[in-house]
């Protein structure tokens, strides 16, 4: 048994242990070090034994082991959710991340323009596809939709009033809120309306010489129904121009094109909200477009001028590797829809038919035995799109049922989540369930193991 003064230093740890596997700073591991040895230290004065060094160093070693495991990982979404917040939202395609490592690899001619040896704007070229796709002017690029947001406001409406129907005063995952981002700008948030009904006089009465700009937020992680009336951004537009005020749709998620085309439900897509009289439009790069998470500014060209000389915009700007990503996403756009090699389009057109197909084809190449002790079965199912996008609308899908009485859900779950690749899928009616519509093909042999392996503790 051992005492406090008999626990080995740090630099003795260090010495007698194999770190050839571990891949952390080793500023890092004597942290880890020095924590295992105060609480090593803290069970010995309060009476529990340690043994010897030995069970020391195993313990270090394990501690060490489990934090090596940490950080980003490559996950399986079996939850049905294309755009997962908590999974990063828009799944990348092997084409455009191939295309962005070799771009990125060395140095990259990020703000030097090869024509005249100069010194260029970053944005440029993405400034250009995106106005090509949007119909915009002019465009920007930002590091996310709330930075987007924050620096038009800031720019056009700092120390004057922003105008903004209480109906869209809205708040989104993470407690990001409408009225926290407009006190931030330094604008003056002006509420017209109430929670269900705004009409175009509320807007006209409150327009003075103190007036910014007018917002108008689509409320794309939620929709009020029924006694409910908002102005058109048409019929607003029309008042701004009277009025010589800009008009900033927040759209949130924004479509480049009419969803209903390959039915998926109908978002407002960025080109139509600008030929409705738009000022600026921004919206999310990692939601409907699939790509990375970005913030975009479409709009009028002297606008986006103004918003380029603000200050705030070199805090907000994006990194090469968001550019990268993003202007090889742009270039999917080649087609309409963009299939394979959007990964988010590829999912979301799967069809419930061919989810099905494949369910079957998992499940009659799994061990028998596997089928049996999980009672697996292949359910039709229902999904959402998820990051805001279509909140009330379900899309259908297929997905692995498991009726296993012998393993609590919470546990099956648990398994697949410590699988080698986890696998994340979800739990209702007391029935784990992994979905397929977000699952990519090459990924069902993954799952094939992950169920066999399952499968195969169960009765031991």
């Amino acid at each position: 048994m051992l005492n406090v003064r008999e626990i080995p230093p740090v630099n003795t740890i260090l010495d007698n242990m194999d770190l050839s596997s571990i891949n952390l700073p080793r500023a890092y591991v004597m942290t880890v070090i020095r924590n295992e040895l105060a609480s090593i230290r803290m069970e010995i004065q309060n009476g529990q034994v340690i043994k010897n060094s030995e069970e020391i160093f195993s313990r270090i070693m394990t501690s060490i082991e489990k934090v090596n495991k940490l950080g980003l990982k490559r996950v399986i979404n079996a939850t049905g959710i294309v755009l997962h917040t908590g999974l990063g939202r828009a799944p990348l395609s092997p084409s455009v991340l191939k295309k962005t490592v070799s771009q990125m690899e060395g140095y990259t001619s990020l703000e030097l323009d090869l024509t005249t040896g100069k010194r260029g704007d970053r944005t440029k070229y993405i400034s250009s596809l995106l106005n090509s796709i949007t119909g915009a002017e002019a465009s920007l690029v930002v590091n996310n939709n709330a930075a987007a947001v924050l620096l038009a406001i800031n720019t056009l409406a700092d120390n004057k009033e922003i105008i903004i129907s209480r109906g869209q005063l809205v708040e989104i995952g993470g407690s990001f809120r409408i009225p926290d981002v407009i006190a931030k700008s330094g604008a003056k948030m002006m509420e017209v309306g109430t929670t269900n009904r705004t009409h175009f006089k509320d807007y006209e009465s409150i327009i003075s010489d103190e007036t910014g700009a007018i917002l108008i937020v689509h409320t794309s992680n939620y929709r009020v129904e029924g006694f409910t009336s908002e102005v058109g951004i048409k019929e607003l537009s029309e008042l701004c121009k009277k009025k010589r005020i800009p008009l900033i749709v927040d759209l949130g998620s924004g479509a480049l094109f009419d969803l209903s085309t390959v039915d998926i439900p109908k978002e407002p897509v960025v080109r139509d909200v600008l030929k409705s009289g738009a000022s600026l439009v921004t919206f999310s790069g990692d939601k409907l477009l699939g790509g990375p998470q970005a913030g975009l500014i479409c709009g009028k060209k002297r606008i986006l001028s103004q918003i380029f000389k603000n200050p705030l915009y070199r805090a907000l700007r994006c990194d090469k590797v968001i550019i990268s990503l993003l202007e090889n996403t742009l270039k999917t756009y080649k087609k309409i829809p963009p299939e394979s090699e959007n990964m988010t389009y590829f999912l979301l057109l799967a069809t419930r038919k061919s989810l099905l197909v494949r369910g079957e084809s998992i499940l009659s190449s799994l061990e028998s035995a596997s089928v049996k002790k999980l009672e697996l079965s292949i359910v039709p199912s229902l999904v959402e799109a998820g990051s805001g996008s279509l909140p009330t609308e379900k899309i259908e899908s297929a997905a692995l049922r498991f009726g296993c009485k012998t393993m609590k859900p919470t546990v099956l779950a648990q398994k697949f989540r410590e699988w080698e690749i986890p696998i994340i899928g979800y739990i209702t009616g007391n029935r784990f369930y992994i979905d397929l519509k977000a699952v990519l093909p090459e990924e069902d042999t993954i799952l094939r193991k992950a169920i066999d392996g399952i499968g195969s503790e169960i009765g031991k």
